[in-house]
């Protein structure tokens, strides 16, 4: 039986749009299959179970645009304090955009499904503690950088990350929960403060 040669990017895009705007519990295989307009037989024809395309979209997701931008925002030839300000300032625009777009304010895709499958779903739970694993190191880097040119306190940027990086993904959860993405607004300027950064936030 002939597959269209796009039938699997369809699925991948599907079931990223329809789990972070609903949830990955509530979305099935026809809601997927029906988003993505593929038949339900060419679903299995690439892929076992739901569970096996949210992973394999999640890690698609990260090396086609999460990673490309990290690797922009957080390039050792950015100022480190302007590399964690900048990506900040991207992720509320995003959200303003989005809530534009479909009314609602979804914030962290990533942080969404992982903590709902966190203790149901191995696989895509495991998958989603992996990417968040590969964000930290790049606040990590920022951050250690940041301090070997004393913009910031002495710290152990690992543990300042995570801490660094908990803070912001509450915040951005917040602005889901309320479907308000201002909330996100001043981040920037409370990272640098949670940082103590000896600088002001520096110039766009």
């Amino acid at each position: 039986m002939s597959r269209t040669s796009d039938a699997k990017e369809r699925l991948l895009d599907a079931i990223l749009k329809l789990m972070w705007e609903d949830s990955f519990g509530s979305v099935t295989i026809d809601d997927i299959c029906a988003e993505a307009k593929v038949k339900k037989g060419s679903f299995y024809y690439f892929f076992e179970s739901k569970i096996d395309l949210a992973a394999e979209a999640l890690e698609r997701l990260w090396l086609t645009e999460w990673k490309p931008s990290l690797d922009e925002k957080f390039s050792p030839s950015v100022d480190p304090l302007k590399r964690i300000t900048s990506y900040l300032e991207h992720a509320y625009l995003k959200q303003c955009e989005v809530k534009q777009r479909t009314g609602k304010t979804l914030g962290c895709p990533l942080c969404s499904v992982g903590s709902e499958v966190s203790t149901q779903e191995s696989k895509v739970a495991q998958k989603t503690r992996e990417i968040l694993a590969r964000k930290r190191r790049y606040w990590e880097s920022a951050i250690r950088d940041a301090v070997a040119e004393g913009s910031v306190e002495a710290c152990d940027p690992a543990e300042k990350a995570a801490s660094l990086m908990g803070l912001v993904e509450g915040v951005v959860s917040q602005a889901r929960i309320m479907n308000d993405p201002s909330l996100m607004q001043n981040l920037p300027q409370v990272v640098l403060h949670f940082l103590r950064a000896k600088s002001p936030l520096p110039a766009r």
